[in-house]
Formats: structure tokens, C-alpha cells, sequence
């Protein structure tokens, strides 16, 4: 029999975290949130999840992503979740950010995917029941759809609103002008859009160039930036070839191995010597260059170990860079053959 003693969150839990407002929003974030992406599917053993989730409630991290797929399989995530929640965080659940989202094939048929109204509010009927919640935090739409028409999308999001089953609503990968359109239907409609969720690295400078970094910061909305250490490259784990436990091999779903090219791992390399010039390892120096200004509220991270979250929650202690650190940063990763994960 598994008898635990009941979870107590530390004191000392807000001591060190920050939290800015999103955007021009009231709500605060954490700087560091945690991403249920990896390693909370039905391929994960419960109590290194359990210990994941302790570790950052009690070191400040109180931003839990998730969406109606991630697992494996198909909303296992969220069901484990939702057993994490009642092992350890129903007393808390006023101190806590749970986000999920739906837009991404999720159930067979035409009603289990994209962004109709039909699907979104099922979807978040079901992911509400996975996590035993009444409501969450921030619902997403999980990506643009190009066939249902956007007042459709937006009208379902702020349908969820007005029926209390989600206080937020947010984009997730959308661009600039199609962020632009949106914003300017939910507000119409008064609805607390205020956040927008996007891959954003120093190897993935996509949001730079599709309008919605900039868009977003004239929009006065957040942005969560999630595979902010691009999969795990931009770490210390591949500088010397690929570790039997790495993601790679773990889990060939996202990360292949043809990612690490010759350009590639040159250019981990050199930014590698940056962050120890820094005083940083290259994974908090490249958490810390996606919060290095106000247009990026969060970085999502994901971890296999409570250690990870601790060394990654580290990048918040030093967050500026010089213009020379920065044209470095820029020459290396922007040379050919490095932007971009190859899958």
C-alpha cells in the first residue's frame, strides 16, 4: 500500500520566483513555468511526476501548461494531472496557473480536431473531467485553423469565458497578422485575451519574423515561450555526442538525431563558451536570452529530473546581456544551417 504523508508546500516559496504581469493584464507569472509536454504521459512512473511537481510549486513555479494531447497517450497527461492535483494540490489551487489548450487532432472523426466551436468546448468538457477541475486558468486555442472562420474560434473562446470554465483565454501558434485579427474579435466580444504561447529560441527566432513578437508587445499581451532550450539542444548534453538518456533515444517523437548537424553542434558549442563567460550554463544563459526583455513573460521548461527545474529556475538570476554578448549570440546562431529544428 502507498501511504504518503500528506504534501505540505514550502514557506519558502515565493521567495525567490518573479512574477510580471501579462502583458497589461493583472495576472502575474512565474518567469519559470513548468510544461507537462514530456514525461507525464502513461509511460512515466507517477512518483518522479509527483516529484517534478513538487519541486517547482515549492521553489515558486506556479504556471502548470498542458493540452488535451499531450501523453502519450492522448490525454494522459491531463488525467495524471488531475491525480496530481488531488495527491497535492487541491489546497492550493488558488496559488495556482493551470493552462491547457485544444486544437490539435486529439479524437477520430471531424469533430476532434482544428477549431470549431463544436470541438473546443468538447474538448475542454473532457479536459476539465481528465484534471477534476471546475475551471482553468488560461484555455488556448492550440493552433490557427484555415478552413473554420475565425469569428467561429473566437466566439467559442469567449463562450468558455462567459461560462466560467476558464478565467484567461490565449493563442498558440499564431502569427502576427492573424493574431492581429483575433485580438481585435475578442475584444469586441470583451474577453480577457491576454497571452499568446509560441516556440521561441536562440535557435528559433520564428516569432521575429512572422509579426507576432511585435505584434504582441503592441497588443499589450504576454507571451509564454515554450522549447526555449530548442529540445534540449541548447544545453550541455550534446556537446560531446548523444548520451544514451537523452531525449533522442528516449523519445524520437519530436527530436531526431539528423537535428544535430555539423553546423548545429558548432554552434552549441560557441554558445557554450559564451555562457561560461557569463558565469552561466548554456541552458540558463538560453533561458535567460528569452527573458531578457519585457515581451516574454515565461519560458516553459520541461524536465525528466526535479534537478533540471532547479538548475533551469537558476536563469532568472541574470537576465541582462551586453550588445556584444548579444551580436555574438546573433552571429553564431544566425549563420546558415543553424535556425530551426530539424525533424
Amino acid at each position: 500500500m502507498d501511504v504518503r504523508e500528506p504534501y505540505v508546500a514550502a514557506d519558502t516559496r515565493y521567495d525567490t520566483m518573479e512574477y510580471p504581469h501579462c502583458g497589461r493584464s493583472g495576472l502575474r507569472l512565474p518567469r519559470i513555468a513548468l510544461g507537462l509536454w514530456h514525461n507525464f504521459g502513461d509511460t512515466a512512473p507517477y512518483g518522479n511526476m509527483r516529484a517534478l511537481c513538487m519541486t517547482a510549486f515549492d521553489h515558486g513555479i506556479t504556471y502548470f501548461d498542458l493540452a488535451n494531447n499531450y501523453g502519450p497517450a492522448y490525454g494522459s497527461a491531463e488525467e495524471n494531472f488531475g491525480r496530481l492535483y488531488e495527491d497535492l494540490f487541491r489546497p492550493y489551487r488558488d496559488e495556482l496557473i493551470i493552462a491547457t489548450k485544444a486544437g490539435y487532432d486529439m479524437w477520430p472523426g471531424p469533430y476532434g480536431n482544428w477549431g470549431s466551436r463544436k470541438y473546443l468546448l468538447a474538448s475542454l468538457d473532457q479536459s476539465l473531467k481528465r484534471m477534476h477541475l471546475d475551471y482553468v486558468d488560461i484555455f488556448y486555442h492550440h493552433r490557427m485553423d484555415p478552413e473554420t472562420p475565425l469569428e467561429e474560434t473566437m466566439g467559442a473562446l469567449a463562450q468558455i469565458v462567459r461560462a466560467g470554465k476558464a478565467l484567461y483565454v490565449g493563442l498558440s501558434n499564431y502569427d502576427g497578422p492573424t493574431l492581429e485579427k483575433a485580438a481585435s474579435i475578442l475584444q469586441e466580444m470583451h474577453v480577457p485575451f491576454i497571452v499568446n504561447q509560441n516556440r521561441y529560441s536562440i535557435f528559433d527566432r520564428t516569432i521575429e519574423g512572422n509579426g507576432l513578437k511585435k505584434t504582441s508587445a503592441a497588443l499589450g499581451l504576454g507571451i509564454v515561450a515554450f522549447s526555449p532550450l530548442c529540445q534540449g539542444l541548447l544545453t550541455d548534453r550534446y556537446l560531446h555526442g548523444i548520451p544514451e538518456d537523452s531525449r533522442i533515444h528516449r523519445d524520437g517523437r519530436f527530436l531526431k538525431e539528423k537535428s544535430l548537424t555539423p553546423e548545429k553542434l558548432a554552434a552549441i558549442k560557441a554558445l557554450n563558451e559564451i555562457a561560461q563567460q557569463r558565469g552561466q550554463t548554456l541552458a540558463e544563459m538560453a533561458l535567460a536570452w528569452d527573458l531578457k526583455d519585457d515581451d516574454v513573460t515565461t519560458v516553459l521548461i520541461g524536465a525528466s529530473k526535479p534537478s533540471q527545474i532547479l538548475d533551469n529556475s537558476k536563469a532568472i538570476e541574470n537576465t541582462s546581456f551586453s550588445e556584444e554578448e548579444l551580436a555574438r549570440i546573433n552571429k553564431i546562431s544566425l549563420a546558415p544551417g543553424v535556425q530551426g529544428l530539424i525533424r
